[in-house]
């Protein structure tokens, strides 16, 4: 079991740690549950859904990377697949307070760079900020998607975000988690197809500027992100929070990245490349390279 995990796990029912316990054997878990899991979870403890994610919370929050905050939020996505996906947030000494990605984010993400096609419900263990609520708004769930607090009963996203301004007043048809693809010809070393595969599935509708980040591990894992653009704008999630998330999720450490690759339009209205590069060097990855995508 990964160190982080210890004292969360301590502090859970007997009959749930010994339903998990197999499962975080492996210092790499990927912080997910098949619909399989959960249903042995549920079998074994005897907790409804609703009851299971509120009692796997802690486990989520033992995921955040808080240097600067101290402040560990988690969060659990449950997609129409049955699976569950932790999140968790995190900030980054050393760059800017915009790099940050907020538990609701990486849980989202999460879920939607492993494949997953819409999401059911979010469970969080503390309120979710204007911020999250409006990058919830992005999904092709909308505002029917089901938000879980502690001591409160259930909610939709329309009650936490009433008169919301998203991307259907601005006539967009594909919304984040419907399935997408730039077109962009996947080629080169394994890294490069990686980052250009991640470029090719990003949500770029307002500025037409997908990208994707690559990070390729010591062991050779290679972790991937896409980019996610907002209606707003500001909770626009970067491609390398995308891989960042997924690597943390992972059990994997920043020091564990041998190098990073971005792949961007050549001709884009934005750029990743400077906040990509300013980030990891903030994180001690010096080698970082950009793919120009025609």
């Amino acid at each position: 079991m990964h160190s982080r995990f210890h004292t969360a796990f301590s502090g859970l029912a007997g009959d749930l740690q010994t339903a998990l316990a197999p499962l975080l054997a492996d210092e790499h878990f990927p912080a997910m549950l098949s619909a399989e899991q959960v249903a042995t979870l549920r079998s074994a403890t005897g907790m409804d859904d609703d009851a299971l994610a509120f009692a796997l919370l802690p486990l989520a929050a033992a995921c955040a990377r808080t240097d600067l905050s101290h402040f560990n939020v988690g969060a659990i996505a449950r997609g129409v697949s049955g699976i569950w996906y932790f999140g968790a947030n995190m900030e980054f000494r050393g760059a800017t307070m915009q790099q940050t990605v907020h538990a609701e984010q990486s849980a989202i993400s999460h879920a939607w760079l492993r494949g997953e096609k819409a999401l059911s419900s979010v469970t969080v263990n503390y309120t979710p900020c204007g911020h999250c609520r409006q990058f919830m708004n992005e999904l092709n769930s909308g505002l029917s998607l089901r938000i879980n607090l502690p001591g409160r009963a259930p909610h939709t996203l329309g009650d936490y975000l009433p008169d919301a301004f998203g991307p259907k007043d601005l006539e967009i048809k594909t919304l984040l988690m419907d399935e997408q693809n730039h077109g962009f010809a996947v080629s080169g070393e394994p890294l490069a197809q990686a980052a250009i595969s991640a470029a090719n599935r990003s949500h770029s509708p307002y500025t037409h500027s997908p990208s994707g980040v690559a990070l390729e591990c010591r062991d050779g894992r290679i972790f991937c992100g896409s980019y996610a653009e907002n209606a707003a704008f500001n909770p626009t999630l970067p491609p390398l929070q995308g891989a960042l998330n997924l690597l943390n999720l992972s059990g994997f450490d920043y020091a564990d990245i041998q190098r990073a690759l971005l792949a961007e339009r050549a001709d884009a209205p934005l750029t990743q490349w400077d906040a990509t590069v300013a980030t990891l060097r903030a994180l001690g990855c010096q080698h970082t390279d950009r793919i120009l995508l025609a």
